[in-house]
């Protein structure tokens, strides 16, 4: 027979690491598309997400 491998559950720290800084605001944005043109505004905006809770935000230039 082959090795058995022992699956364990993830500890809560681990299955929530980051979340609570997101929830308290302080989130870790990146740039997802930049100089993007806004038709509706006629402006370029930069678009940008959270790599923690994948929340995206949108800022015009």
């Amino acid at each position: 027979m082959g090795n058995v491998v022992q699956f364990k559950r993830p500890k809560t720290s681990e299955l929530h690491k980051g979340n609570t800084l997101c929830r308290s605001g302080f989130h870790k944005w990146e740039v997802l598309n930049e100089k993007q043109f806004d038709v509706k505004q006629g402006k370029l905006i930069t678009v940008y997400r959270c790599k923690r809770c994948g929340k995206t935000k949108s800022k015009a230039l």
